[in-house]
């Protein structure tokens, strides 16, 4: 192995495997440094009990961007999506709300509820596509420097204008959008109290907001972008799990040259005339590159790996003061049968089957989830938690033993900062309160219960790395937003520090396995010849 490299990076998840894998195809010699003994961060699948494979962290995909997994021909190495079905809202009378894949299905369904929301529905969902539609060339741009006179500065700015103005049409609803709640926003347009709640909860997933909380209707919007084989607002299931992305990503990175570490932990930043020239490993193993780039959170970055000494005074209190409260919890069950929805146990077997193979969200409403961020608010994880399921086995019979089920629960709210007690200490009533909350809605959940893993925001930053276990490196609030992530005057992927980059989740665009900071740093790098 070369004593010197082209470009380190420090990190294995999806973004710094991206970004790893556009510089060794441009003939660049590349180290990956992961921390683990298995690549892609939170984006992993992990045998945790025999013939179970559980989707830890990450559990679906949408937000990938299409010209990555072209770039780096990801189906070639692997890559596939199974598209989820729709989502399920279940609720306590028995009844339920299903938005289906189909257009025309959704609208029959929802005019089971409100014809009213069944109109409204089809001229929402148009809006959220223009919307998305004009923030989404964003995702694939570097943030120019509004404050910057160069003709280079300007021009980008130019650019982001043009964008803009030739979607001008929704610029006021984008105006509105990012200031307003996620509630406030979905109530303007519907009257079902499961159909409001439902829509705001994208607001919430990952950032330490409620429903009513302004800046989650942003959140929201972030959540409608992705697309799968170019549909909007798609959303999937990766064969072999969300750890068969990153191995794919893997894969092609290698294929292109880089080279990959396994329980390679660094220990900081190596530096010399006030440049980074390398790394020092736990163990004090030195390894040289003339391009260090970081996809580990800005947090872990530059207050754990880079000494205080080589960083200006402003830029370690911007960092001090960035948002990155983690409020996420996921559990994962092994199951000897599929779960029983009093809401469903009207139909067929087949039936259910078809309602169980898309997302099932326990969102009832609004004051729900709002109700779930109080007990978040002061210090406490959710007694009956916001949850986002996905039974994976029903669609990739590998995660599962044959007629036995994997189910991934994604949970709102688990504070990282508790106001009693410690996580080691609460992991287990978290587990039993989301127990409790889904066996309300399936109450054959207990019977058929095998196994289960609760994952706190402690257990994401000890073993992935997360600082407080925040899934997007740092909340998606306006103020971390664009030319303001992670600091204003470095939301171009550069730093204090000559020759360090950031390439993670606490750049622009933010998080999801969206790959996009991997991409545009690297592309940073190359135009800098570096």
């Amino acid at each position: 192995m070369s004593s010197q490299y082209d470009a380190i990076v420090i990190g294995g998840g999806h973004n710094g495997l991206v970004c790893a894998a556009y510089l060794a195809k441009a003939g660049r010699s590349v180290l990956v440094l992961e921390r683990r003994y298995l690549v892609g961060g939170a984006t992993v699948t992990e045998e945790i009990y025999p013939g179970f494979r559980y989707t830890v962290c990450s559990y679906v995909v949408s937000l990938l961007r299409p010209q990555i997994i072209a770039d780096l021909e990801l189906p070639r190495f692997g890559f596939e999506l199974l598209p989820l079905n729709g989502s399920l809202t279940p609720l306590l009378s028995g009844d339920y709300l299903m938005r289906w894949h189909d257009a025309s299905e959704t609208r029959l369904e929802l005019m089971r509820h409100s014809s009213a929301d069944a109109e409204a529905y089809e001229h929402f969902a148009m809006l959220m596509y223009h919307l998305g539609k004009a923030v989404r060339p964003m995702l694939s741009v570097t943030p120019p420097d509004p404050t910057s006179l160069s003709p280079v500065a300007l021009s980008q700015l130019a650019g982001v204008a043009r964008q803009f103005g030739q979607r001008g049409a929704v610029l006021y609803d984008l105006a509105k959008l990012m200031t307003m709640s996620s509630a406030d926003f979905v109530e303007q347009w519907f009257e079902t109290p499961a159909l409001q709640g439902t829509l705001s909860a994208s607001g919430v997933i990952g950032t330490f907001l409620g429903p009513r909380s302004p800046g989650s209707a942003y959140v929201m919007l972030h959540h409608y972008m992705g697309e799968i084989d170019g549909e909007f607002r798609a959303w999937g299931l990766p064969r072999g799990g969300m750890g068969a992305v990153a191995e794919a990503i893997a894969s092609a990175a290698r294929h292109f040259g880089a080279e990959i570490r396994l329980e390679a932990p660094v220990q900081e930043v190596l530096m010399a005339g006030g440049r980074a020239v390398g790394v020092v490993l736990e163990g004090g193993e030195e390894i040289r590159c003339k391009t260090l780039v970081s996809s580990l959170d800005p947090k872990r970055t530059f207050e754990k790996l880079v000494a205080p000494e080589h960083l200006p005074e402003d830029f370690r209190a911007h960092i001090a003061r960035y948002k990155i409260r983690g409020s996420s919890g996921k559990v994962n069950l092994s199951l000897d049968g599929l779960p029983e929805f009093t809401c469903l146990q009207h139909l067929s077997r087949d039936e259910q089957i078809g309602f169980l193979s898309g997302a099932v969200s326990i969102s009832p409403s609004i004051d729900y989830i709002e109700r779930a961020y109080d007990d978040a608010k002061y210090g406490d994880y959710s007694r009956q938690p916001y949850m986002d399921i996905v039974i994976p086995s029903l669609v990739d019979p590998t995660m599962a033993p044959a007629g036995k089920h994997m189910v991934s629960i994604f949970c709102a709210y688990a504070p990282y900062h508790l106001r009693q007690g410690t996580w080691e200490d609460k992991r287990e009533a978290f587990g039993d309160a989301v127990i409790d909350t889904l066996s309300q809605y399936a109450p054959n959940l207990k019977d058929i219960l095998l196994h289960r893993q609760v994952v706190t925001p402690w257990d994401m930053e000890q073993t992935m790395g997360l600082t407080e276990g925040n899934i997007f490196h740092g909340e998606l609030s306006l103020e971390q937003l664009f030319f303001l992530r992670p600091v204003a005057g470095y939301a171009d992927f550069t730093t204090p520090i000559r020759n360090l980059y950031m390439c993670g989740s606490g750049c622009h665009p933010g998080g999801g396995v969206m790959g996009s900071p991997g991409q545009l740093a690297a592309q940073r790098i190359l135009r800098r010849g570096r």
